[in-house]
């Protein structure tokens, strides 16, 4: 696909890992926002890991996406000329303090000032330029100073490589926002990268910046992490400590808690989806009079005729819809199966999702099937179009340990479909309702524990088996879905937001 480009355009929308090479959830979202506003022109930066991560793209790109560009984080590129120097010592020293506040930011909150402070200093004519990092004697002996000082993980080696490949995209990112398009507003849809690079672009060029999250990232990351193979752990049998978290792994997490800290401070409106995730963003930094929840919306008119495709028995086909991964359980999905099928012989385990993001734990998924005796009733579909998917089945499932506000389950009640899900994001919110009027609407389904297979084949079975329990969660849903998640709203919240962003002052500066 040849990407588009100009020289200018309303919207910066800035994405890591999503639309137009990922796809469901946030990138259908980013597709459904950006035709829902025709009348702005977005420039996107697209932000991965490397090229062959990702395949072509999963989207065409709407008409009004006139600027695309691509960044590979992870991808070789090539390093500035090795090259003896001194290095800054004022930049450095300030950069030595800034990680040190950076370890305590609710004692040190001039850590972010300081971070914008050298922002201005990263590109190739500053004064804290990247092969100042790389090869200064002054940076040499700050990494040295602090491995001496905080690191737990016997391995300079691997202390030294992991400060350079956590801080090299930080000047990747400065020199993506020096060349990028002028627009009038930004919009991420994640801190981590994205955000970062919209924190660099605010302090550039003082336009606006609006950041989404649809989940909280540093918490999502803070899982992967837990979980993340490649990060070593040097200690011997008697240093290790079990209760005591891997010191890399500690590096990395607040490597990404500061991330958060500075798009937080660089935000002038930050949008969670539901009020849980509000506050954790103030937890964690965000200021309270800038933060607002706007809810998912979906396609109404896109999904009610689904209900009439339905055949008049409950199908006995639990789907879950979502990518092949570990955060989202899908091996207790596949675990909950077995009790389920013992019960209800007939009954199908659908997975709906790419396997292509972790094809080893996709492999594992299958061979779980194959180990539980499960191979007739367990299906592997892939990507599949939820128009054609939703009048098929008897419930949407959800077997996640962390979800933000997950849009297939919109979807399903739309097309009248309950769903079950495990106790996460705003599941329970979406099921049961937020408030004394939503709760009056009814159950749209049951949440059950996260990892509980049983609870999970226990809830699912209850509504598949009791014809009058399935309808009025069906009808639970339907209400709930038309009240409180059409996108109209969505849309007219957003609008407002990109209505006071492009109207920003141009004389406004950072």
């Amino acid at each position: 696909m040849k990407l588009p480009t100009a020289e200018r355009a309303d919207i910066g929308l800035l994405l890591e890992g999503t639309f137009p090479y990922i796809s469901g959830g946030v990138s259908s979202w980013v597709n459904q926002v950006i035709r829902a506003f025709p009348e702005y022109s977005f420039a996107l930066v697209f932000i991965g890991s490397q090229p062959e991560d990702y395949g072509n793209a999963k989207y065409d790109l709407p008409d009004n996406v006139v600027h695309l560009e691509t960044h590979y984080l992870c991808a070789s590129q090539p390093a500035p000329q090795a090259r003896k120097i001194p290095g800054n010592a004022e930049m450095l020293g300030k950069a030595e303090k800034m990680h040190d506040y950076f370890r305590k930011p609710g004692q040190h909150p001039e850590g972010l000032q300081l971070f914008f402070e050298l922002a201005r200093e990263l590109g190739c004519n500053g004064r804290l330029a990247h092969d100042e990092f790389l090869y200064s004697q002054e940076a040499w002996e700050i990494v040295k100073r602090g491995y001496r000082r905080f690191c737990t993980d016997p391995s300079f080696v691997d202390y030294f490589w992991t400060v350079r490949s956590m801080h090299t995209p930080v000047w990747m990112l400065a020199e993506v926002a020096e060349r990028f398009i002028p627009v009038r507003a930004y919009h991420t849809v994640s801190t981590g990268y994205a955000g970062l690079l919209g924190a660099l672009l605010k302090q550039k060029t003082g336009r606006p910046l609006i950041l989404s999250e649809h989940g909280i990232y540093t918490k999502e990351r803070k899982i992967d992490l837990y979980h993340a193979q490649w990060i070593k752990d040097n200690r011997n049998i008697f240093q290790h400590d079990p209760g005591e978290i891997a010191y890399f792994r500690q590096l990395w997490i607040r490597f990404f808690q500061a991330l958060g800290l500075i798009c937080y401070e660089a935000a002038d409106d930050i949008v969670a989806l539901y009020e849980v995730n509000r506050q954790r963003q103030i937890e964690d930094g965000a200021i309270p009079e800038r933060t607002q929840n706007i809810p998912n919306g979906i396609d109404i008119a896109r999904f009610a005729p689904l209900r009439e495709q339905r055949p008049a028995a409950i199908p006995p086909v639990m789907c879950l819809i979502g990518r092949v991964v570990p955060i989202k359980d899908v091996k207790t999905f596949i675990r909950a199966m077995r009790p389920v099928v013992n019960r209800l012989p007939g009954a199908q385990g659908w997975i709906a999702g790419p396997e292509d993001e972790d094809p080893a734990y996709a492999e594992e998924c299958r061979n779980l099937v194959e180990s539980l005796g499960l191979k007739d009733n367990v299906r592997f579909l892939g990507f599949r179009n939820m128009t054609e998917l939703l009048p098929q089945i008897g419930l949407v499932v959800l077997s996640s340990i962390s979800e933000a506000l997950p849009l297939v389950i919109l979807e399903g009640f739309a097309a009248g479909v309950p769903a079950v899900s495990t106790n996460v994001g705003s599941c329970r919110q979406l099921i049961y309702g937020l408030d004394e009027a939503d709760r009056a609407l009814g159950a749209a389904g049951r949440i059950v524990g996260i990892a509980d297979p049983q609870a999970l084949a226990e809830a699912s079975l209850e509504l598949l088996n009791d014809r009058e329990a399935w309808a009025a969660a069906s009808q639970a849903g339907i209400r709930r879905v038309e009240a409180y998640y059409t996108q109209d709203m969505m849309f007219a919240h957003y609008r407002a937001l990109y209505q006071k962003a492009l109207t920003w002052p141009e004389s406004v500066s950072s």
